[in-house]
């Protein structure tokens, strides 16, 4: 242990009397190399070790979000739940991970208001998006399914959400209904009504259009697999707690 002290005092003692023999000029030119790879490793480490947890509830007002937010939480649907007028928003264990807590990394999950003038709401929450679940009421599917298309095509087309290539589940809640739409049927639904969309909204001009990308593949019917970010289709009840599709997508993309 001596022998190894007297030789960091050696290295120690050479290292400045090397400094002190460095011109002034070269001395102020080390220091900055020195202090700028330092700061860039540290950034580096900083990046790379922060990851989002954060996995956005978004979808109509009446398509279940709130519930699949507490049956999430909770493992209870909390029946009685109101349509919310603020986000719900908490970092929790998934309840179905409970019993491994103390190995389970918690997961951010922002349930988002879906009513048209309180949808601007989304945008403060994305930016830290890991994933993105659009609810989709399986039930009362096609007299809503103009406007679904509609906020979907919103969301597909932000710029944040396609540079970061934020992965979408179209999530179809109330499956377990009998009249229940399947999810391959409203995922070609969708389709449809997107590439009408993205006719009709190109026409406009693009003064009118801020913050928006364009979607899928000129001359070419619209499909999901265009998009540049993944969009899948899964399927969920939320008053029976029948999530497990859910709960894969968020531990894909927000590690345990």
């Amino acid at each position: 242990m001596e022998h190894l002290l007297q030789h960091v005092e050696q290295w120690k003692g050479d290292l400045e009397k090397w400094v002190r023999q460095l011109p002034p000029e070269q001395l102020y030119t080390a220091l900055v190399v020195l202090l700028l790879t330092v700061t860039f490793l540290l950034l580096g480490r900083l990046f790379k070790g922060t990851k989002s947890n954060t996995i956005v509830l978004a979808g109509l007002s009446g398509s279940g979000k709130t519930v699949l937010f507490y049956q999430l939480r909770d493992g209870s649907p909390h029946q009685g739940t109101v349509t919310s007028m603020e986000p719900n928003e908490d970092w929790f264990i998934l309840h179905s991970e409970s019993e491994k807590k103390n190995k389970i990394k918690p997961v951010r999950v922002v349930d988002v208001p879906g009513h048209p003038r309180l949808r601007p709401k989304l945008d403060e929450f994305l930016p830290q998006a890991a994933g993105i679940v659009f609810v989709v009421d399986a039930l009362d599917f096609l007299p809503n399914c103009r406007a679904v298309a509609e906020y979907l095509y919103d969301i597909l087309t932000k710029t944040n959400v396609v540079n970061k290539k934020i992965p979408v589940l179209i999530l179809c809640n109330k499956t377990d209904k009998v009249t229940a739409h399947s999810k391959e049927f409203i995922r070609k639904q969708l389709e449809k009504e997107i590439d009408k969309l993205r006719t009709s909204r190109t026409a406009v001009s693009t003064a009118d259009v801020t913050n928006e990308v364009t979607l899928g593949i000129a001359g070419e019917a619209f499909a999901f697999v265009q998009c540049h970010n993944k969009v899948s289709v899964a399927e969920a009840s939320g008053i029976k707690g029948e999530i497990t599709q859910l709960e894969q997508f968020i531990r894909e993309h927000v590690k345990p």
